[in-house]
């Protein structure tokens, strides 16, 4: 076996409690899936069992949710922002979410609305699909270095998309004075001072793969001992740990947040123990995790339910898109872009690190381990894609 040291840092959560959060419960989750079900082309995503990886790792059972078949949308993304949408417009034409459809908005709206929201690639392509379902309008602003390729699938949906010279968070604060000045809808996963009820409904919106990972285990007759859930802002960490630790318990769960090290501010408030935020350019390859400011809402679930915490570099991430997508005997394939395959490559990490052990045992992993792991996107930049699984960009080691 090959034994490579790839950076992987990990620090337990010293602030851990256990204590869960009223926002994000299965109840809610439950309102989100049943909105989402009745969505044309709705169906839950598989949830793959790779028996093989679990045995070359030494554990029970890995198990990979795979987002890239949203919906024909590549990422899960849209699941936040259509139920914050169709939340917003219950509450603007006093409409019942549990008999909502998008058929019905259609037929309620009254004049042509705007949507507006910044995103790395995969939340305002959710955005832009729903307004065209509900034949609206969207505009997307982007962070400096997006992808040609994420630009164009906003624009193929109908929506203006904007790139800025100016960091993810910068960004953000550009739309919101923008959408203000013009009368728009901010459709954004992250809250500030005044603005916290759409991204709890995004939030909650996630929180519909939780609930179909749940159903399919219970399919298979097992509980997850792990969860490994990535970072950008925490927007999607939070609200499928709050589903998570809600059905099975804080304590029963061990539960880790991982980001890459050039964006780690949720591994950094970990450590700290309140909100600890990074400046400036933020260059990894996970585009989708490329935020430097933590989501205040999710933040104190966070704090008080992850047992660990992981920031780790790029060649982690591109490890994990090559087992996914070159799988062991007969496991399934499953195409996982950068953001995606975080989960999976940290189990790679570990397997081939000299320290290989001590990182299982700090982990909590062994043979009666079942790890629940979420590739959040396919291949929604194929040209990255191939160049780290075709060309073996971003090697394991050198030489």
């Amino acid at each position: 076996m090959s034994v490579f040291s790839l950076k992987v840092d990990i620090v337990d959560n010293q602030f851990y409690t256990g204590e869960k959060s009223p926002l994000f419960t299965r109840e809610e989750a439950q309102k989100a899936r049943s909105f989402h079900s009745k969505l044309n082309g709705y169906q839950p995503t598989p949830l793959c069992d790779l028996t093989a990886l679990a045995k070359e790792i030494g554990v029970k059972k890995v198990l990979v949710k795979d987002e890239s078949k949203r919906f024909g949308l590549n990422a899960f993304k849209m699941l936040g922002g259509a139920y914050a949408i169709a939340r917003l417009l219950c509450e603007k034409y006093n409409i019942d979410i549990s008999t909502a459809t998008f058929d019905t908005f259609r037929s309620a709206i009254k004049e042509k609305m705007t949507f507006a929201t910044t995103t790395d690639g995969n939340h305002g392509r959710g955005v832009a699909w729903a307004a065209q379902q509900l034949g609206q309008n969207a505009v997307v602003y982007m962070p400096k270095g997006s992808a040609q390729e994420r630009v164009d699938h906003i624009t193929g949906l109908g929506a203006e998309c904007i790139v800025t010279d100016m960091n993810y968070d910068d960004t953000v604060r550009l739309t919101m004075k923008t959408a203000q000045e013009h009368g728009w809808e901010v459709v954004q996963d992250t809250s500030w001072e005044g603005y916290t009820k759409i991204p709890t409904w995004i939030m909650q919106g996630y929180s519909t793969m939780a609930d179909e990972a749940v159903d399919q285990m219970n399919a298979m007759n097992v509980k997850p001992t792990h969860v490994f859930l990535q970072a950008g802002v925490g927007a999607m960490a939070a609200g499928v740990l709050g589903y998570l630790v809600d059905v099975y318990g804080s304590d029963n769960l061990h539960s880790v947040i991982m980001e890459p090290e050039l964006a780690n501010c949720v591994f950094r408030s970990g450590v700290k123990g309140e909100i600890d935020n990074v400046s400036g350019d933020m260059p990894t390859i996970m585009a989708g995790l490329a935020c430097g400011e933590v989501n205040p809402l999710g933040w104190p679930l966070m704090r008080s339910c992850t047992k660990q915490f992981i920031s780790c570099q790029d060649k982690v991430a591109a490890l994990g898109m090559r087992i996914l997508g070159n799988p062991l005997g007969n496991d399934p394939r499953i195409i996982s872009g950068e953001s995606g395959a975080i989960g999976t490559g940290i189990l790679g990490a570990v397997h081939y690190h000299a320290q290989r052990k001590q990182l299982m045992e700090k982990l909590g992993l062994n043979a009666d381990s079942i790890v629940l792991l979420i590739s959040t996107e396919g291949d929604t930049d194929v040209k990255h894609y191939r160049e780290v699984v075709w060309e073996g960009r971003h090697p394991c080691f050198e030489g």
